[in-house]
């Protein structure tokens, strides 16, 4: 299979080595995808639209999208994966494919967009953000929709396992009203967000919202966090209409993984 080179640092790495080869980088029981079969799992991924936000389908993802199929989601296999620029990202009954978009969709750390409405509901007090504190609740919420969801069991369980380790992080939005800090009381929660941390890199998986403005109130959150705790790279995968909204955009591939491997060597963590 021939595959595309990209120029990164040090010269050109092709996509076997920058992306990863699916026996060295993550394990045997991966293998790399033909021509024909990046076609057809590509298609297949596109029609089922797994959503990254509830509002808006990212692009079709194309054939060259597609760097590898099968394996598992264990833990050091995620961390090699999200190092070279990849995820996982398929349906129930689907094996796990892995992804590496071209372009990649970031938000940089000064380009969210805040509307005055917004600013008005975040000094409001409306709402109370918290780090970390209902990790479980938060990639449910994200998992709860009516139109399907590509957070599966095993998807839950394996970020689950991430987060344990100290690695996936949740970002939580409560209702200030009533007893906010009742974490047993799910409908207290009013949205958020949860994503992967890595050096100075955050992997932004999947959001929800149960009242108006909750996603949006986390994410300014986050983007404040970031800031504060010094990354330099904040992932969300692929662009949406919602998340083009508020700022985010595109970068192409090379750029991404020059940014990804400088972003690696940022010695700070998610938290203390």
């Amino acid at each position: 299979m021939k595959r595309e080179e990209w120029s990164v640092e040090r010269g050109e790495w092709s996509a076997e080595r920058a992306v990863w080869s699916a026996e060295r980088e993550v394990g045997s029981a991966e293998r790399a995808v033909s021509s024909a079969e990046r076609e057809e799992w590509s298609a297949l991924r596109a029609s089922h639209s797994a959503l990254h936000t509830s509002r808006a389908a990212p692009r079709a993802p194309c054939s060259t999208d597609l760097v590898a199929v099968g394996g598992d989601l264990n833990a050091p296999r995620l961390l090699r994966a999200y190092r070279a620029g990849v995820f996982p990202w398929y349906d129930e009954g689907m094996p796990v494919c892995w992804w590496s978009p071209d372009p990649r969709a970031v938000f940089e750390l000064d380009g969210m967009h805040v509307a005055r409405r917004l600013q008005r509901t975040i000094r409001s007090g409306k709402f109370r953000c918290t780090i970390n504190q209902a990790f479980g609740q938060v990639i449910r919420g994200c998992a709860d929709r009516i139109e399907g969801t590509w957070i599966t069991p095993d998807m839950i369980e394996a970020y689950e396992r991430l987060h344990r380790l100290g690695v996936a992080h949740s970002v939580e939005v409560w209702n200030s009203v009533g007893q906010v800090c009742n974490l047993s009381n799910q409908e207290q929660l009013a949205g958020g967000l949860y994503g992967v941390a890595i050096g100075g890199l955050f992997a932004g998986e999947s959001m929800f919202t149960r009242r108006r403005d909750a996603s949006k109130v986390a994410l300014a959150f986050l983007m404040d966090h970031l800031r504060r705790r010094r990354f330099e790279l904040f992932d969300i995968q692929m662009l949406t209409d919602h998340t083009q909204r508020l700022g985010a955009v595109e970068i192409q591939r090379t750029e991404y993984l020059r940014r990804l491997q400088s972003a690696l060597l940022v010695n700070t963590t998610f938290t203390d």
